[in-house]
C-alpha cells in the first residue's frame, strides 16, 4: 500500500504543486499575448510576485516553463476538443467539428492564433528541446483527426484516412494562423468550407 502525504507534508506539496501551476499560467498568458523572446525571467517573478529562488526551484530554466505551458495547453486543447466532436451528430458535423471549436476560440477574444506556432516563430536552432515538444504535439493532433476520420467514414483505406485527416489538419493549422493574421474569421469559415471537398464520395457514417 503507498503511503499518501498527511499533516504539514501534505500542506507543502498541494502548495508547491500549486505555485508550480501558478508560474505556468501567468508564464503562459505572457507568452502567448507578448511572445516568448519578449518575455523575461524577470517578469515572469514580478507578474506571480515570487523571489527568483523560488521560481527556480521549480523550474530551471525559462525553456522548461515553456516547455510546461506548451504540455498543459496542448493537453487541455485535445481532451476539450475530443469532448467537443464526440458530443456531435456523426458523419460530416464530427469531421468538421474542429472548424466550429476554432470559431468558438476565436470569439472568445484575445486570440493571437496556435499557441505552439507562435511560439515556434520565435525559436533559434538551438531550441530543440522546444521544438521537439511542438512536433510531438503537432503529431498527436494528427493521429486525434485520424481518429476522427476512421470513425466517420465507412470502410475507408489507411491511404484514405490519411488524406482527409491530413487534408483537414492543414487547413485547420492555416485557419488558425490567418485568422489571427487578419484579425478576422473569414479564414476559418474558408477553411470549413473547402474541407468538405477532402471527403466527396466517401460514404459517412450516420449513426
Amino acid at each position: 500500500m503507498i503511503a499518501r502525504p498527511t499533516g504539514l507534508s501534505y500542506i507543502y506539496n498541494m502548495q508547491k504543486s500549486t505555485l508550480h501551476q501558478k508560474i505556468v499560467q501567468t508564464a503562459g498568458g505572457l507568452f502567448y499575448t507578448n511572445g516568448y523572446s519578449s518575455t523575461g525571467v524577470n517578469e515572469i517573478i514580478s507578474k506571480c510576485g515570487i523571489a527568483k529562488a523560488t521560481l527556480y526551484s521549480h523550474f530551471r530554466s525559462k525553456e522548461d516553463i515553456c516547455i510546461a505551458y506548451l504540455t498543459q495547453r496542448h493537453e487541455d486543447f485535445l481532451e476539450s476538443l475530443r469532448g467537443y466532436v464526440s458530443r456531435r451528430k456523426k458523419g460530416k458535423n464530427q469531421l468538421l467539428g474542429i472548424f466550429d471549436y476554432l470559431t468558438d476560440l476565436y470569439r472568445e477574444g484575445d486570440f493571437y492564433g496556435c499557441w505552439a506556432l507562435r511560439v515556434l516563430g520565435e525559436l533559434s536552432p538551438k531550441q530543440k528541446r522546444i521544438l521537439s515538444t511542438i512536433q510531438k504535439q503537432k503529431k498527436e493532433l494528427l493521429i486525434f483527426l485520424a481518429e476522427v476520420v476512421s470513425d466517420n467514414i465507412i470502410n475507408g483505406s489507411k491511404a484514405e484516412i490519411e488524406k482527409i485527416s491530413g487534408g483537414i489538419y492543414l487547413l485547420y493549422d492555416s485557419a488558425i494562423t490567418e485568422s489571427h493574421l487578419f484579425k478576422n474569421d473569414w479564414p476559418i469559415y474558408t477553411a470549413k468550407s473547402l474541407a468538405p471537398k477532402l471527403f466527396v464520395g466517401a460514404q459517412l457514417s450516420n449513426s
